[in-house]
């Protein structure tokens, strides 16, 4: 199959090639504003779909609406008729359409030549009324304030809100490249022509910079964001495309003493904690047991072994276990519990509390094993 992208080196179409280059089996006819007419005339002879996102956004004078919004529209479709050439069609257009605005206007100019083509052709066209669409790789200070925000707020610069109280409408660039995939389905062609991306994230300016600020300090409180919020999830995966490039790594607070250390290293609300234990050889760490806290061990490197009594009991129980086979061992609340390693080099174990530690409410109280 070849499909034609139009505005190839933009923000949808940057995203959407890539994942198009994931089947072998398409070939790619990429354009955008510095290819030739040569290279159009090649691509709409040849193509069997057509993805139209080149358009513009801001331009230095409003007439440049109309001619990169309908006039290149026009040009594309010019070509494919004069190839005979019936590919679907699909075109971004904007909710801004049924806006009396310079770019509403073109947007609408180029949804109805759309229109007209599909009744003079029979070629199948499809429009897409994008909502703001957010994710890596758009450009920040140009049409995406979440681009704007994230790319700021990551490279440590001021950020400018008139109206926290804004309602906003987004959408996702990989949910809209999923559904821009579903239109090479074979049964596509039962689609209506106009057509919606889901789901529309409805959120408040000022909650999306409450949440980009949040995800900048979590290297401080080592949280994580709300992966069960889809809009949270999706927003801390485009704040991070955004990171300056020698800002991917942070420290850590790693708690050190002659018995090796002890690291946190994610905290969250609703689902724990994660941490890194390290003990040197001949070192036994714990003898303590929790009311209600319960933990889950895992080593990956070193041997170790790891001994149990249930508090007014005598029996210990131990489990011998090691970095060449991963299991984990819980924790449960009763039972005072350590860990020695029993190796030539330092056991590293990977810690999950059920709770981030509270040191006004610690539940650790020492006892022997």
């Amino acid at each position: 199959m070849k499909i034609l992208v139009t505005g190839a080196k933009g923000f949808i179409g940057q995203n959407l090639i890539e994942r198009l280059k994931e089947n072998k089996t398409f070939t790619i006819f990429p354009y955008d504003i510095d290819s030739t007419a040569e290279e159009l005339e090649q691509y709409t002879k040849e193509c069997d779909f057509v993805f139209h996102l080149a358009g513009v956004n801001r331009p230095k004078d409003e007439k440049e609406f109309l001619e990169g919004n309908f006039g290149f529209t026009s040009v594309l479709l010019n070509s494919l008729k004069k190839h005979n050439n019936k590919a679907p069609v699909m075109i971004s257009s904007s909710i801004q359409a049924v806006r009396d605005n310079p770019y509403g206007i073109s947007k609408k100019a180029g949804e109805d030549l759309m229109l007209e083509y599909e009744k003079e052709t029979g070629a199948k066209v499809y429009i897409f009324r994008f909502e703001n669409v957010f994710g890596k790789w758009a450009r920040p200070n140009y049409n995406s304030v979440v681009a704007t925000f994230s790319y700021n707020i990551a490279n440590d610069l001021p950020i400018t809100i008139n109206d926290p109280n804004v309602d906003m409408q987004l959408i996702y660039i990989d949910d809209v490249v999923n559904s821009l995939l579903s239109l090479l389905d074979k049964n596509s062609h039962d689609l209506p022509t106009y057509l919606q991306v889901t789901p529309v994230y409805k959120v408040k300016l000022g909650y999306i910079a409450e949440l980009l600020y949040s995800f900048k300090e979590s290297r401080q409180n080592l949280t994580v964001p709300k992966l069960d919020d889809g809009f949270e999830k999706k927003l801390y995966s485009n704040y991070l495309s955004y990171l300056p490039k020698d800002k991917f790594i942070y420290d850590l607070k790693m708690n050190v003493d002659n018995r090796g250390s002890f690291t946190e290293f994610i905290r969250t609300i609703d689902r724990g904690q994660f941490s890194v234990n390290v003990a040197k050889p001949g070192i036994t760490k714990g003898n303590h047991w929790h009311h209600t806290k319960n933990e889950k061990f895992l080593v990956v490197s070193g041997k170790a072994v790891i001994r149990f009594r249930k508090v007014n009991t005598d029996e210990v129980i131990e489990y011998f276990v090691s970095g060449e086979k991963f299991q984990i061992l819980d924790i449960p609340p009763g039972y005072t519990h350590n860990i020695e390693n029993i190796g030539d080099t330092d056991l590293v174990t990977l810690i999950w509390a059920n709770e981030p530690f509270d040191k006004n409410n610690p539940d650790t109280i020492y006892e022997e094993v």
